[in-house]
C-alpha cells in the first residue's frame, strides 16, 4: 500500500484545501452552494451505489490463469485451447442467488461459478453455477422462479409459499430440488466446491465439424460443506464468511484450483439420447460421455478494489470466441439476452470498457456515445460498415457453423417429462445418513408453507422418484402419501 503523502483533489484534479468544514456565510451562516467540493461529495455518495444485480447480488472474485493440460484442438478452434501449457489470464465471481448484496454467505443456495477468459480471440464467459443442472429449463418462466426466492411485496419477508407452490407446480425442478436439499446446498467455502456451465455447448473445429460439450470444475481442494447448525451460527456471526475465507487463501499464498474437464457428445446422439441432451434439468451419464481432462484454472491474485473488479464485472453466457457456440438449449438461449442486458441496465451500455471487463484484444466496433464511454469512444475512426475508407469489416472466416432447423414457429414444450429418473437416482447414490440429512433438510423447509395441498403435491414428486423419500418425507409432515395414478 503506498504511504507517501499526497494531495487530495477533486474529481476534475485540482487540490483541495479543507476537507473537515464545508463553505458558509459566517461561523454559524448557511452553506454555500459555491462550494463545489461539497456538492461533488454529496452527489458522487448519492450514487455510488450501482442497482445490485436481481440475482447473484453477493459475490466474490479473484484473478488467475487457466492452463490448457491436454490437447482438445481437434474439437474446438479456440486459440485459448489451442495447445497444451497455453496460459490464459482469468477474473471468477462467485455468488449466491437469491439474497441481496449484505445477505449471509452460508445459507443454503446454488452458487454462481462465473469465469472470465481473457483471450487473443476476446473475452469468453463461462457463467453457470456449483451445480450441474438449474431448476427450469425454458427461459420464459425465470422471472416467475426468481419471484418465489425473493421476498414477499407485502410482508418483505421471504415467503416459503411461494418457492415450494412453485416448485411443486413445476416437477422438471426435483433434481436441483435434491441438491439443494442435499449436503451440497451450503459449501464449507467457495474453494471447496465443483462448478459447471450447466448448460451444454457446441465446439466447432477448424474444419468446421462440431461436437456438443458440457462443462465440469472439479475442486482440488476436495469437496467440503457445512452443517446446517454451524451453517446458520456463522450467517449470524461473520455473514461474509466465504468472501473472508477466499480473500484470505489466496493472500497468504495457499491458491484455489479446478481442473476443468468436459463432457463431449456427437451431434447425431443428441436425436437419440434418452434424456434431452439440452435440457438443463438433466445430466448426461459420465458412463455413456466420460470426463475428458482439458485444463488447470489457478486464483493467485486478489482484487485491489471489491466494487471495481468484482461489483462491476459482466458476465454473459453470450460472450463467446471462435470454436464455441450456443445449443438450442431453452435456457441458455434466454440467458444469451437477458445477462447482455442486465448489465446495459446495471452498470451502463459500454460496461465492456471497464477495466475488468475489458478484452486484452483491440475493439473494433461502430458503438459509440452511451453513458459512462470511459474510452475512446472510437476516436476518429470510421463508425458505418460497410464503408469505402478502409474501417473495420466482418470476416466469413469466423462465421457461426450452420446448423440444420425444422419445424413451425410455436409455443413447444420439451418432449422429454422424465422428471423423476436423475433425482431419484441421486437419492439412491446417497449414503444412508446424507439421505436422513436430506429429508430433515426438506422437511424444515416445507413445515411454514401454510396449504397442504402444495405439501402434497411436492411430496408425490418425491414419491415417484423414490417412494421410500416420498414416504419418509411425508411422515415426518404428518401427511399421506397422496394417491398417485
Amino acid at each position: 500500500m503506498e504511504t507517501q503523502n499526497r494531495h487530495l483533489t477533486t474529481s476534475w484534479g485540482a487540490p483541495v484545501g479543507d476537507n473537515q468544514n464545508s463553505l458558509t456565510a459566517g461561523a454559524r451562516g448557511p452553506t454555500l452552494i459555491q462550494d463545489v467540493h461539497l456538492l461533488e461529495k454529496l452527489a458522487h455518495f448519492n450514487r455510488e451505489r450501482v442497482p445490485e444485480r436481481v440475482v447473484h447480488a453477493k459475490g466474490a472474485g479473484a484473478h488467475g490463469y487457466f492452463e490448457v493440460t491436454n490437447d482438445v484442438s481437434a474439437y474446438t478452434k479456440a486459440r485459448f485451447l489451442s495447445e497444451v501449457g497455453k496460459r490464459t489470464p482469468v477474473f471468477i465471481r462467485f455468488s449466491t442467488v437469491a439474497g441481496e448484496l449484505g445477505s449471509a454467505d452460508t445459507v443454503r443456495d446454488p452458487r454462481g461459478f462465473a469465469v472470465k477468459f481473457y483471450t487473443e480471440e476476446g473475452n469468453y464467459d463461462l457463467v453457470g453455477n456449483n451445480t450441474p443442472v438449474f431448476f427450469i429449463r425454458d427461459a420464459i418462466k425465470f422471472p416467475d422462479f426468481i419471484h418465489t426466492q425473493k421476498r414477499h411485496p407485502q410482508t418483505h419477508l421471504k415467503n416459503p409459499n411461494a418457492v415450494w407452490d412453485f416448485w411443486s407446480l413445476s416437477p422438471e425442478s426435483l433434481h436441483q430440488v435434491t441438491i439443494l436439499m442435499s449436503d451440497r446446498g451450503i459449501p464449507a467455502t467457495l474453494r471447496h466446491m465443483h462448478g459447471f456451465g450447466s448448460h451444454t455447448f457446441k465446439w466447432v473445429n477448424a474444419d468446421g465439424q462440431g461436437i456438443w460439450v458440457k462443462y465440469h470444475f472439479k475442486t482440488e481442494q476436495g469437496v467440503k460443506n457445512l452443517d446446517v447448525e454451524l451453517a446458520a451460527k456463522l450467517a449470524g456471526e461473520n455473514p461474509d464468511y466465504h468472501i473472508e475465507d477466499l480473500f484470505n487463501a489466496i493472500d497468504k499464498g495457499d491458491f484455489p484450483a479446478w481442473k476443468l474437464y468436459v463432457q463431449m457428445m456427437p451431434l447425431e446422439d443428441a436425436k437419440t439420447y434418452r434424456f434431452d441432451p439440452f435440457d438443463v434439468t438433466k445430466v448426461w451419464s459420465q458412463k455413456d460421455y466420460p470426463l475428458i481432462e482439458v485444463g488447470r484454472m489457478v486464483l493467485n491474485r486478489n482484487p485491489d478494489n471489491y466494487f471495481a473488479e468484482v461489483e462491476q464485472a459482466t458476465f454473459s453466457p453470450g460472450a463467446f470466441v471462435p470454436g464455441i457456440e450456443a445449443s438450442p438449449d431453452k435456457m441458455l438461449q434466454g440467458r444469451l439476452f437477458a445477462y447482455a442486458d442486465a448489465h446495459r441496465y446495471r452498470v451502463g451500455p459500454n460496461h465492456h470498457t471497464l477495466p475488468i471487463n475489458k478484452p486484452v484484444v483491440e475493439v473494433n466496433n461502430n458503438q459509440r456515445d452511451g453513458q459512462m464511454r470511459s474510452d475512446r469512444n472510437g476516436g476518429n475512426s470510421i463508425y458505418y460498415e460497410p464503408n469505402s475508407y478502409g474501417g473495420a469489416a466482418d470476416s466469413a472466416a469466423y462465421k457461426t457453423a450452420a446448423f440444420e432447423v425444422t419445424g413451425s414457429a410455436d409455443s413447444v414444450p420439451y418432449d422429454h417429462d422424465d422428471h423423476y429418473t436423475q433425482a431419484g437416482d441421486l437419492y439412491r447414490l446417497l449414503r444412508v445418513e446424507e439421505r436422513g440429512r436430506l429429508v430433515n433438510n426438506i422437511v424444515n423447509a416445507m413445515k411454514p408453507v401454510e396449504k397442504d395441498e402444495i405439501k402434497l403435491r411436492q411430496i408425490s414428486h418425491f414419491y415417484k422418484a423414490d417412494p421410500e423419500w416420498g414416504q419418509a418425507i411425508a411422515e415426518e409432515l404428518g401427511l399421506r402419501v397422496p394417491q398417485l395414478s
